[in-house]
């Protein structure tokens, strides 16, 4: 049973992190607890009590009313999701101008995770999400995808040596990730505060020791994963046990109940908060799949396919006691780092979309509302990095051979409100008039689905629609 540390010092139990869970997920109009005793069933009206006044001691959560009328309240930000469609402005400031938004085929994950927990399957590990996935022949992320990600990160050094981006925005890298990942995992300390303890030593006042810690140890594996990358020979594997292991070390330094679980696959079993997934706990099968998740993922040609990889596959394995997820951020930014493209550092990501994408992988072993996430994600990320382009890309040339049916089938799409997306995307795409070889299918029906996703009313004029149709396919999507 996993556990970290309270504001406090003291140790929280998983019921605890899930107590805390569940006032984040209740939202602005916080939850009594009744409402948080009816979503944990196992936890008793007492323990809940101390907790809750702990918890607002501490300054993690807010709290107002008396007795029966008392409500809790998270004190973090819980960013909204926009559903594929819509396009409104969020709070924030100027790098926060565009939601997230999901292809249908990431709705489908959303609606399922977001069930309670009694109407989702128990399931346990699948080996076959992993032995199934055939490096350069598998892809989670579709030709077109990965071809934009590669013009958004492209940067000046990119001929130069390993790391050499990675080591010339190290000072800015520190701070941004460092931050952004720690805020993830309910992290209170702004920007600000990160910068000043990165670069002046200078810890937050009334933040708890935790906190201060978190931060510290993803500047130390950030350090430790950039002068890795730039020692790397060419044609040197990324990864190994060696630096996988070292990383989490770092990342978990002084923040584990038992300091032997550092950088060392568990030997014991854990669960997963708010999830009807249970992973593997046998330590020697534990140590067979690592094995064969790091000679896969450095069989990967493409840098943003393997930072996806390592994205998915550490967290679902969960081969360490905790911090499984910290670790597989700062692993997707080994690939990158090496290929001198623009970092990944999660920067205003929506923390319960990364949770559901989460759970969506755990539970049903599909990537889609991860891999929405990871295209926004990344495309705010290189904002940040980079200085706007001055020339207009050049077209995608799947894109531009398959204009017609790409039009033709977001038309029919929209036309067709009750439908399923997803079945009618890849219908027109196998079509034999369509005519579309099957090495190219399923990028063809990635592209599609990516233009439902972009889909808004500026452009519904491109595919012979009027705002009417797009409103009407908008509410039977429950957009």
């Amino acid at each position: 049973m996993t556990q970290t540390q309270a504001s406090s010092g003291v140790q929280l139990s998983t019921e605890a992190l899930a107590l805390l869970q569940v006032i984040q997920n209740a939202g602005p109009q916080g939850a009594s607890v009744a409402q948080l005793l009816a979503q944990l069933p196992g936890l008793s009206r007492r323990t809940a009590q101390r907790w809750l006044a702990q918890f607002v001691q501490d300054g993690r959560i807010a709290a107002t009313g008396v007795r029966r009328g008392r409500r809790y309240y998270s004190k973090l930000p819980s960013p909204s999701i926009a559903p594929m469609g819509v396009a409104e402005p969020a709070a924030g400031g100027p790098q926060a101008a565009t939601q997230l938004q999901l292809a249908p085929d990431a709705l489908e994950v959303r609606d399922y995770v977001l069930q309670p927990l009694e109407l989702r399957k128990p399931v346990g590990y699948q080996r076959d999400l992993l032995e199934s996935y055939q490096p350069n022949q598998t892809f989670y992320l579709p030709a077109t995808v990965r071809r934009q990600l590669h013009a958004q990160g492209r940067t000046l050094e990119a001929a130069a040596p390993a790391g050499t981006y990675s080591r010339a925005v190290l000072n800015r890298l520190l701070i941004d990730l460092s931050w952004a990942s720690s805020h993830m995992e309910g992290n209170t300390y702004s920007r600000l505060d990160t910068r000043h303890l990165i670069e002046e030593g200078t810890a937050a006042q009334g933040k708890a020791r935790f906190e201060t810690q978190m931060i510290l140890n993803h500047k130390a594996a950030i350090e430790l994963l950039v002068d890795s990358v730039s020692s790397l020979e060419p044609g040197e594997p990324l990864w190994s046990r060696y630096l996988l292991m070292n990383l989490h070390a770092a990342l978990a330094e002084n923040l584990l109940p038992n300091p032997a679980d550092e950088g060392r696959v568990r030997q014991h079993a854990v669960e997963i908060a708010l999830s009807v997934y249970r992973p593997i706990s046998a330590p020697q099968v534990l140590d067979e799949l690592l094995d064969m998740v790091l000679l896969k993922v450095n069989a990967i040609q493409d840098p943003f396919e393997q930072a996806f990889f390592m994205m998915v596959h550490v967290p679902y394995l969960q081969p360490f006691s905790d911090i499984n997820k910290r670790t597989s951020r700062l692993a997707a930014n080994g690939p990158l780092f090496r290929a001198n493209l623009c970092p990944l550092t999660f920067v205003d990501v929506p923390v319960e979309s990364y949770a559901q994408a989460m759970l969506g992988i755990y539970e049903m072993g599909r990537v889609e509302m991860l891999r929405d996430l990871f295209i926004w994600a990344y495309e705010r990320s290189t904002q940040e990095y980079t200085a706007i382009r001055q020339n207009l890309a050049e077209p995608d040339p799947l894109r531009l051979t398959w204009r017609k049916l790409i039009k033709e089938t977001v038309h029919a799409v929209v036309s067709q409100p009750g439908a399923d997306a997803v079945a009618l995307v890849e219908q027109a795409v196998n079509a034999p008039e369509a005519a579309v070889p099957e090495v190219d299918r399923a990028n063809v029906q990635a592209l599609i689905l990516d233009e439902l996703r972009r889909l808004h009313e500026g452009v519904l004029a491109r595919y012979g629609l009027r705002p009417s149709q797009w409103r009407a396919w908008q509410a039977a999507q429950g957009i």
